[in-house]
């Protein structure tokens, strides 16, 4: 619901006062035609049956009212924003990752915030914002400048919002104070402190309640965010904690040093690492639960830097990590090509991508669907992404010497009907992939290559002989990730310019339809126009005419082109196609895939 602004203008000279009421509420949306007045008397009927402490707006939004415009229920974020613009305030949906959590719990009181319902979100040197739900209760205003010496500017927000995150914040500054007092307050381990094998000036106490509460908070936060990796970085000054949500990072809380150690040495208690040791990289893991329940296993990585140890944490939610091929992103086109490669009942097949392009989530959706009770699948892994009942996962290990053409070789005597190997990095491991191809399995393995005809020279350049590619391999997938275009806000764009896309798939032509939309931004996809991302498809099958060219003709150019004859489409390509459907922009997708070769 959006009222035009001459209505927005004259709902703002209300003259209420003092705490919002169900019935003035249900009053003001019939008299601006929002609900019809049969909607007025059925909610005016219902609530009065009972007495209820709940803000009106919450009571309201549970009767689910329909617009009279359109027929659709008035949920709370809607109720909201027709109550900010009844009292002249702006409205905000409240972004936790855009709250400077320590700083605004020190704008006043955890008390005095619950007692009159009020939230800071955002201080600077002259301004204090602070979020209500009662938009005409200003008693609290004098007294908070006063004592702030600044400015206050009121937003309207949604109540829930707003005691949600009154009890969090404060909660997260009381447990960072708490873990401060406790031992955290010791700095980290310098970059000369490295040198000197690591001393440092205190002892951290890892199971302090304060760390405990920090650390389990972060991990709820990071779930709650659908974020897929969390950063913890040392700096000269402060700790910095990042959050990676569909693949752009963002700043999430300022920490003090000591608090981060202490977080980073908890952390590594539970993953079984070392928790003394910050001079070389270590890996864990960790196996937890979100707030629905569900198991979600991380990976963890550290890291020794100038500012002492910096830590990764890469989250594989089982929601995300395996998914059917419509929801990676393949195209009716390749889906199917792509279902006739892996049925093939031996050979190779190649993953390609940069580093975060998704090309284990597309290798362990394609391997969870082939791994019925009947196959023997068996991984070789640097490392395990993700623990997956269906597999046989083995993880490598070079201090025994366990690399991947070592744990292959071992595979190749574990009765296995489909091997995935993790990586192709030598000639050694490229040969025993081959070897196991020949043999009778279907081996899945990645490479970094920028396209999927490169895949086919890297190998030549790792020493494989051309008559073994060509008796191996059956295909490659070349693979990126984009943004999608969030639905809830998305806009058709139908002037939107089509020549720009043309230009950049020159010489191909978009014949299909033209359906373009534009990122505008609201509360779901917090303002970014964006939400989730999609995989971008370059599917290489092996032919006889490929094969030919291979042995005789074996550039990188002549492949390309016979790829392309045999039906492969670019990536860029691809993601023209979704950008002509409305699933995501050309920004991202020039970002994101190579140019095409003219």
């Amino acid at each position: 619901m959006s009222p035009s602004a001459a209505r927005s203008k004259s709902l703002a000279r209300s003259p209420h006062m003092g705490p919002l009421d169900w019935r003035t509420l249900v009053e003001w949306l019939s008299e601006d035609a929002v609900i019809s007045p049969e909607e007025a008397r059925r909610t005016i009927a219902r609530c009065a049956q009972a007495e209820s402490s709940q803000h009106p707006l919450v009571r309201l939004a549970a009767v689910a009212m329909t617009r009279a415009s359109d027929g659709k229920p008035l949920d709370i974020e809607t109720l909201a924003q027709y109550v900010a613009q009844r009292s002249g305030l702006d409205y905000l949906r409240i972004d936790p990752l855009k709250v400077d959590v320590g700083r605004v719990s020190d704008a006043m009181g955890a008390a005095y915030a619950e007692r009159h319902r009020i939230l800071p979100v955002q201080v600077t040197t002259a301004e204090l914002v602070v979020a209500t739900a009662e938009p005409f209760i200003t008693d609290w205003v004098a007294e908070i400048e006063r004592q702030s010496r600044r400015t206050v500017r009121r937003v309207m927000a949604n109540p829930q919002d707003i005691t949600r995150f009154t009890a969090e914040f404060f909660a997260l500054a009381r447990s960072v104070r708490a873990a401060q007092k406790s031992g955290g307050n010791s700095g980290g381990a310098s970059f000369e402190q490295l040198v000197e094998l690591g001393k440092s000036n205190k002892q951290l106490d890892a199971n302090d309640q304060g760390v405990v509460q920090v650390v389990d908070w972060l991990w709820t936060y990071a779930f709650d965010q659908r974020a897929s990796d969390i950063h913890l970085e040392p700096r000269r000054e402060q700790g910095v904690i990042r959050f990676r949500i569909d693949g752009v990072l963002h700043p999430v809380y300022q920490m003090p040093m000591g608090v981060l150690n202490a977080m980073i040495a908890r952390i590594k208690l539970l993953g079984r690492m070392d928790v003394v040791e910050k001079r070389r990289p270590l890996d864990g893991r960790i196996k937890t639960r979100n707030p629905r329940g569900d198991e979600v296993e991380m990976r963890l990585s550290t890291l020794p830097t100038a500012f002492g140890e910096k830590m990764v944490m890469r989250i594989f939610d089982p929601d995300t990590a395996v998914k059917d091929l419509d929801a990676l992103g393949f195209s009716p086109h390749d889906a199917q090509r792509w279902e006739q490669l892996v049925a093939r009942p031996h050979g190779i097949v190649l993953v390609t991508g940069p580093t975060g392009s998704g090309k284990t989530t597309t290798l362990y959706s394609t391997l969870k669907r082939l791994a019925t009770e009947e196959v023997n699948v068996s991984t070789v892994e640097d490392p395990i992404e993700m623990i997956e009942p269906a597999f046989n996962q083995t993880q490598v290990q070079q201090q025994i010497d366990l690399g991947f053409a070592e744990g292959l070789r071992a595979l190749m005597r574990q009765d296995p009907d489909i091997i995935m190997v993790g990586e192709i990095r030598d000639l050694e491991t490229a040969e025993m992939a081959v070897q196991a191809a020949l043999t009778g399995h279907l081996v899945f393995t990645t490479l970094h290559t920028n396209d999927a005809p490169s895949a086919v020279t890297r190998l030549m350049e790792l020493g494989v002989p051309n008559y073994l590619i060509n008796a191996t391999l059956l295909g490659v997938l070349a693979q990126r990730l984009v943004r999608t275009l969030c639905k809830q806000c998305r806009q058709a764009d139908p002037d939107a310019p089509k020549d720009p896309v043309e230009e950049v798939v020159r010489p191909w032509k978009l014949t299909g339809g033209w359906r373009p939309y534009r990122p505008v931004g609201c509360v779901e996809c917090r303002m970014t126009g964006f939400l989730g991302r999609m995989g971008l498809y370059e599917l290489l099958t092996v032919s006889e005419a490929f094969k030919e060219r291979v042995s005789k003709e074996p550039s990188i150019d002549a492949l390309r082109r016979q790829a392309i004859a045999d039906g492969m489409r670019p990536l860029r390509l691809a993601g023209a196609l979704r950008v002509a459907e409305g699933l995501t922009t050309l920004e991202e997708v020039l970002t994101a895939t190579p140019p095409l070769e003219r």
